[in-house]
């Protein structure tokens, strides 16, 4: 019996019902739900551990700034749309509004990013202390790889002078 034939028959035989993904795996919503999640939207319980890994990952920053962009395309078009002026004028201001509403967004950053943790179920300040975790991980990690290299620089040279 290979490894897969052996697992089978134990999943099939469990008789509670899986409610759905673990409560850590990383399930990305559909395009709409994202949508209604860059609004401010809560996401389905299934979604808990990607609004984690979204506010969490290396990159959380970019995510947030992509999420103010679709929610300033909104008032953006609008005054594009709407505005009883002339193109300059209405792109100016469009452009105003979008540098003003980044600007407060970009200030409050880690305050928003928490909050839709907290949405999805996790304690206050989870993320923020996940990140700072990945970035001691990475800091350790950067420091293990630059002492190697330079224990690489010191043989090279003490095989060099012959010390």
């Amino acid at each position: 019996m290979t490894v897969v034939e052996q697992e089978q028959p134990r999943a099939m035989s469990s008789t509670a019902p899986q409610a759905g993904p673990p409560a850590g795996s990383v399930v990305r919503p559909a395009p709409h739900r994202w949508v209604w999640y860059a609004f401010g939207g809560r996401l389905p319980e299934r979604h808990r551990g990607w609004v984690l890994h979204d506010t969490t990952v290396r990159t959380w920053w970019l995510r947030h700034v992509l999420r103010m962009l679709v929610q300033l395309a909104v008032p953006v078009a609008l005054i594009m749309l709407f505005l009883p002026a002339p193109w300059g004028l209405r792109a100016a201001c469009a452009g105003a509004g979008l540098i003003l509403g980044l600007f407060y967004s970009m200030a409050y950053m880690p305050e928003s990013t928490e909050n839709r943790v907290v949405k999805a179920g996790y304690p206050a300040g989870t993320a923020t202390a996940q990140r700072e975790r990945a970035a001691l991980a990475r800091d350790q990690r950067d420091i293990e790889r630059r002492r190697a290299a330079a224990a690489r620089r010191a043989a090279r040279y003490r095989g060099r002078t012959g010390r």
